[in-house]
Formats: structure tokens, C-alpha cells, sequence
């Protein structure tokens, strides 16, 4: 059943769907069959919905039988990162915090694919609260990339970049706060979004740094990736940080045309620490784009230097403010203790993991009295400058291209003992999320069998723009077609 149709682009299931050479209901089991088959291995999925999902689909062609008009992604199989409310469906954020947490009401990306007719195979697994960047710091699994089943996909939505790569989902959303979209796309070698702050609505989302996430996209193509964008942006008066404007269909941005457009490349993303192989793949890259008609010139982002300590200032002193609400009483998980102190305690020492609790620490440090100005104040006032640094480029350029990670995928263990190391994955991605800016990363080659991306950065609400390139890019290079090996005898290799 999985071989007939999964692999497929979000547009090409629609086609099949509407002229009924298959059914949501068995391309809906084709994807639940592919999940039992290789998700033992690659652990994306946290929780697998197969009897709602089959319900959801029966509705769709039951409306199919009736000859009613099907909207874009209607019937299509998708997957939700784990820190997005399901009513009634458990939302762990990856935590033992959260491990019998039912919501009560549904995000609203949540609700706006529910309108859309996508059919929802389950949730997935994530760093905890999102905080890394290998999808290692899960209390429940870690997620193996698709490509080299020894490598992490990526984090923190690594789970959510894993299920596309692998064909276990049509397409899935996860969440960025300083690349946890656009990092694992990289590493698995499918297209992610991150999309301007406040484009779409964060209610819902549970909270790793509220300045600075953002829910996106992650696709097979960029036609899909706009197609999805259409379902779920646009303003939300529920959510006070979302901003009202004029959601554009971002399908009518995919031309194969970039004659004319002003690329710059920001000489300060291609400094230390990017592997030079990855830096050769990109310069290929922008080599393409050049021949396709583009201008391009190198530019300068002078406080990209001090954007991740900003950065970890800043996310860290959300984090603890976000994460006090964890305490044992309200919901979540709760220690036995003889006293209250001491169950808040106990509650707060099992319930998180390494990575939270330092981040917690580091947050509360920051906001402390006599620390505050010192370093949360200035925090903010770099973020300005990294800001003012992009408004300034954005004069004279239409777009911005870098490597969207500094290296290909690294082997599980290889990071994760330190931290520092961990955090510099994320040191061309960070400035976006501190800008408010979108970006956009593709597949773009391959170092040593492992896909590399390159990551386009636009003005704010400009994702109309980023689509139309990277759609240019991908119509001329074959980057995206190509797919992992996961047959049997790659997977059981593996010891389950």
C-alpha cells in the first residue's frame, strides 16, 4: 500500500485525490503503514492518531464521493511538532513535565489545518520545550536522521523535518525560535519555513521564548511549503503578538524567474566555523543563481558576532519566566513530597531534563537583581543593532543568502557533552529569529552523503519574495528529488 502514493508532493496527492485514482482513506493508511514500518527506527513520532485519522479521511471522501470541491490540502496526511495543543490529544512538548498533558482547546495552526480538511497522523517528537538543536534532549527518544541513521536530524524540530524526509507525513509544521525549522530542514534535506514574527498565530504553541518563536512549515517543495503557508498565516486577534496585514496567496509568488533580483551574501556567514565544504556547496549554489539572473554582491552584517550570546541571554530569560508556570499544581507532572516546598522542588528536579534546567538557570541569572541591566538590558539593545544591521541591507538588497547551518548533520554524542559547541550550530540562524525576519531554507547539495541547505533571509512579511527564488533555485537543480535509503536492510541494521 505505502509504494502508491506517499513520497509524493502536497500537489500531486491533490491531483490524485480529485480525479479519485486514490482515496484519502488509502493514501491515509499508505502513510500509517509507512510510519509502522520505519518508525521504530527513526523515532519521529511521538503519538500516532490511526483511528481519528481514518475517521477525518472517510469524511473527505465521503465529500469526494458527493462531488464537492476539494480545497488544497484537503485529505492530505500531515503531522504536528509536540509542543502544538491537540484538544484531547496529549501534548508532551517531549517532556516527562508534560507526559499526561490532555489540552483543553486546539491551537489555532491547529484549527486552521482542521479547516483546511488536512488530516492529522499524529504529533512529534522535539528537544525538550524545543531547547537544542539535535532533537538529542527528548525525554522519550531520539529521532535518527534519515540520510545516516548514526546522525541527528537537527533540532529542536527534528521530529517534524524527520516525518517529511522520510515519507512518514505529506508535510508537517514545527516551530523556530533561533533555527529549529530551518537547521533540521538542512540536515534532512527538505524545505523549511520559518516565517516573520507574528505572521502566524503563536496561540497554542507552548512557549519556549515568547519574543522569538514561530511556527513554519516543512515540505517536500516550495510550491508546498507556500500552499501550507496559505492554510495557516495570517492575523489572529486571540494572539496579541500576532500582526494584522494582508496575507498574500503565496502561490502566485512561484515563478521561475529571478531575472534582475539583488541577492546579497553576508561575508560574516561564511567566516569561522563554517565547514569549507558547506561553504563550497553554497558558492555553487549562488553560482546557479548568478547564472540564472540574478545579482548578486557580498554585503555585511557587522553584529552577527554578538548574536548568540544575545541570543542565549534573551531566550534563556524567556524560558525561565515561561517554564515557572511548571510547578506541580496546576497540571504536568507532580512529585510526591511530605510539604509543598518541597514538591515544588522535587516536581521542578525530575520533571526537566539537563538542557531545560539550564536554561533555566542561565534566564533566571540574567533577570536577577543587580544582573538585569547588565546583561537582559543589553541583550535587547544588541537585538536593535542585529535589526537595524538587516533594515540597513535590505536598502539595496531583495534577499540574503547564507548556509543555512554551519555543517552537515553530526553524528549523535559528538555535541551534546558541550554546550557551547551545541549553541555555535546555530550561529546563521539566530539573527533572523532576533530581526523578527523570515527565511527560508532548501535543499542545496550534499557533504559526505549528507544534504547541506541554503538559507534565504527577506524583509518582514517579504516570504512571498523568498518563495519566489528559492522556487527558481529548485526548478533548475535536482536537490530536492533525491531521497534517503531506508529499505529493510538499512533499517535493520539499526539495534531497535
Amino acid at each position: 500500500m505505502e509504494s502508491v502514493s506517499i513520497g509524493k508532493s502536497v500537489s500531486e496527492l491533490h491531483e490524485l485525490l480529485v480525479h479519485k485514482d486514490i482515496s484519502s482513506t488509502e493514501l491515509t493508511k499508505a502513510y500509517i503503514d509507512r510510519i509502522r514500518s520505519v518508525d521504530p527506527v527513526l523515532k519521529s513520532y511521538l503519538t500516532v492518531l490511526e483511528d481519528e485519522a481514518l475517521a477525518q479521511a472517510a469524511e473527505v471522501d465521503e465529500k469526494i464521493a458527493q462531488g464537492q470541491a476539494l480545497k488544497p490540502l484537503e485529505g492530505i496526511p500531515m503531522a504536528l511538532k509536540d509542543n502544538m495543543c491537540t484538544e484531547g490529544v496529549r501534548t508532551s512538548c517531549a517532556s516527562k513535565m508534560l507526559d499526561n498533558f490532555l489540552p483543553p482547546y486546539n491551537a489555532t495552526v491547529t484549527e486552521r489545518l482542521r479547516a483546511s480538511g488536512a488530516i492529522l497522523l499524529g504529533k512529534l517528537n522535539m528537544d525538550e520545550f524545543a531547547m537544542g538543536s539535535s532533537t538529542e534532549n527528548s525525554y522519550f527518544a531520539q529521532t535518527r536522521n534519515p540520510w545516516n541513521l548514526e546522525c541527528v536530524p537537527g533540532g529542536s524540530s527534528g521530529g517534524s523535518a524527520v516525518a517529511v524526509a522520510g515519507d512518514e507525513a505529506a508535510f508537517t509544521l514545527g516551530s523556530d525560535t533561533g533555527g529549529s525549522i530551518r537547521q533540521p530542514a538542512s540536515f534532512c534535506g527538505v524545505v523549511g519555513m520559518k516565517p516573520t514574527y507574528g505572521a502566524v498565530s503563536r496561540l497554542g504553541l507552548i512557549a519556549f521564548a515568547s519574543s522569538l518563536d514561530q511556527i513554519g512549515p516543512f515540505t517536500k517543495t516550495v510550491a508546498d511549503n507556500a500552499l501550507v503557508m496559505n492554510a495557516i498565516a495570517g492575523h489572529d486577534p486571540l494572539d496579541s503578538t500576532s500582526v494584522p496585514f494582508e496575507t498574500p496567496d503565496y502561490t502566485k509568488f512561484l515563478e521561475n524567474d529571478i531575472k534582475g533580483l539583488k541577492i546579497g551574501i553576508p561575508r560574516e556567514y561564511f567566516g569561522e566555523g563554517i565547514d569549507p565544504e558547506v561553504a563550497k556547496g553554497i558558492q555553487a549554489g549562488i553560482q546557479t543563481l548568478k547564472d540564472l539572473g540574478a545579482e548578486v554582491a557580498e554585503c555585511s552584517l557587522p553584529h552577527t558576532e554578538y548574536a548568540i550570546p544575545a541570543y542565549y541571554l534573551i531566550a534563556t530569560a524567556e524560558a525561565s519566566s515561561n517554564l515557572a508556570r511548571y510547578d506541580g499544581v496546576r497540571y504536568g507532572y507532580r512529585a510526591d513530597s511530605n510539604d509543598v516546598l518541597g514538591m515544588f522542588k522535587k516536581t521542578r528536579a525530575e520533571g526537566f531534563g539537563p538542557e531545560v534546567k539550564r536554561r533555566i538557570m542561565l534566564g533566571t541569572y540574567a533577570l536577577s537583581s543587580g544582573y538585569y541591566d547588565a546583561y537582559y538590558l543589553k541583550a535587547q539593545k544588541v537585538r536593535t543593532l542585529i535589526k537595524q544591521d538587516f533594515d540597513k541591507a535590505f536598502e539595496t538588497f531583495d534577499v540574503l543568502l547564507s548556509p543555512t547551518a554551519p555543517t552537515p548533520a553530526f553524528k549523535f554524542g559528538e555535541k551534546s557533552a558541550d554546550p557551547l559547541a551545541m549553541y555555535l550550530s546555530d550561529i546563521t540562524t539566530v539573527p533572523v529569529n532576533m530581526a523578527g525576519i523570515p527565511a527560508l531554507s532548501i535543499p542545496a547539495g550534499f557533504v559526505n552523503g549528507l544534504p547541506i541547505g541554503m538559507q534565504f533571509m527577506g524583509k518582514a512579511f517579504g516570504e512571498g519574495t523568498l518563495y519566489r527564488v528559492a522556487y527558481t533555485f529548485e526548478q533548475n537543480t535536482n536537490y530536492h528529488t533525491l531521497k534517503p535509503n531506508l529499505s529493510g536492510e538499512v533499517l535493520s541494521r539499526v539495534n531497535r
